[in-house]
């Protein structure tokens, strides 16, 4: 386990890349706040958190794989990750943020994923609106 990532890992990266492409200004590993989200602008109270489909028990995904050994250990601790995610989006939903869950698989289709970047923010990417003849 010593070699499992918890920054700047592939997907994580991938989503950093689509939301500066949009010029959407951000912190990393924003501390103060609840969860530390990957990604957060505090001004704009907005937050993402990229979740790996193993280690946040994604419903429903083949990446999310059943522990095979050591269940006694591994299901507890699961069932825990994904139950305080829940309450640390909660908690900034308290606060007044907006909140963006992006999965590890959603990560890998890039067209998809600019796509529901760009429906979380608001926004068109540069080349779409240069296009538009204004």
């Amino acid at each position: 386990m010593s070699r499992i990532r918890s920054t700047d890992t592939r997907p994580e990266l991938r989503v950093r890349s689509a939301v500066y492409q949009l010029g959407v200004r951000y912190r990393i590993h924003v501390s103060p706040l609840p969860g530390k989200p990957d990604l957060a602008n505090v001004r704009r109270k907005w937050a993402v958190f990229v979740h790996g489909c193993f280690w946040h028990s994604h419903a429903g995904c083949k990446l999310a794989s059943d522990p095979k050994s050591r269940r006694e250990y591994w299901v507890p601790k699961l069932r825990r990750n994904a139950e305080r995610d829940e309450q640390k989006i909660d908690q900034l939903h308290r606060l007044g943020y907006r909140v963006m869950v992006i999965w590890e698989c959603e990560t890998r289709d890039p067209a998809a994923l600019a796509v529901r970047i760009q429906e979380f923010f608001g926004r068109r990417t540069s080349s779409e609106s240069a296009g538009r003849g204004s």
